[in-house]
C-alpha cells in the first residue's frame, strides 16, 4: 500500500541548505519511498531557548510503502549518518532534523512517534513551507487546513523564503 507523508527538514549547523538538500536526497533513497515534491527553503529564526543559530527549513512530500515506525527509523538513520548526535538539551543545534509531520490522515500516539506532529500547528517555520506544497491538507485532529493554521498561528518567529529547491 502506498502512503503519503510530509517530512519537516531543518538544519542550523554547517552548510544548512546543502544539509537539507542532502537529507531529502537520502529520504528519496529509502526503500519503497520517493520524494514527490519539496517546498522552497526558508530561513527561520530559532525556535525554543536552546539555540541562537538561524535555521534553514523546508518540507518534503513523500510517497512510501513503509509504515510510520519504519519511516521514522530510516529518518533517524539519515540524521545519524549526517552527523546528528543525541543531545540532552531540547531544541539544541543540529546538523539535520527530520520530523514526520503527517502520514496519510493517520492519528498515532506512541512512545517513539506521534502523528500528526504534536507541535506543527504552533510553528510558523513548519507551516510556511508546508502551506506552499499542501495548503489544503487538513489536520485530522484539529480539522483545520494548513493555510488556515498558518493564518492563525501565534508564533511570531521570522520566516522568509530563501530559494526554490
Amino acid at each position: 500500500m502506498r502512503h503519503r507523508a510530509y517530512i519537516g527538514v531543518g538544519s542550523n549547523q554547517g552548510n544548512k541548505e546543502e544539509n537539507c538538500r542532502r537529507a531529502v536526497r537520502e529520504v528519496g533513497r529509502m526503500p519503497r519511498t520517493r520524494v514527490r515534491q519539496v517546498s522552497a527553503w526558508f530561513v527561520t529564526e530559532p525556535w525554543g531557548a536552546a539555540s541562537t543559530e538561524w535555521y534553514v527549513n523546508g518540507v518534503a512530500e513523500v510517497e512510501t510503502g513503509l509504515d510510520p515506525g519504519i519511516l521514522l527509523k530510516h529518518c533517524q538513520d539519515v540524521e545519524r549518518e549526517m552527523g546528528r548526535r543525541p543531545s540532552p538539551v531540547r531544541w539544541a543545534d543540529r546538523v539535520i532534523d527530520l520530523d514526520i509531520l503527517f502520514f496519510d490522515d493517520m492519528v498515532l500516539e506512541g512512545p517513539e512517534l506521534i502523528i500528526p506532529h504534536p507541535e506543527l500547528h504552533r510553528r510558523r517555520f513548519v507551516l510556511a513551507p508546508l502551506c506552499e506544497i499542501a495548503p489544503d491538507l487538513r489536520h485530522p485532529l484539529l480539522g483545520s487546513g494548513v493555510r488556515e493554521m498558518l493564518d492563525q498561528v501565534e508564533d511570531n518567529g521570522r520566516v522568509r523564503e530563501m530559494a526554490s529547491p
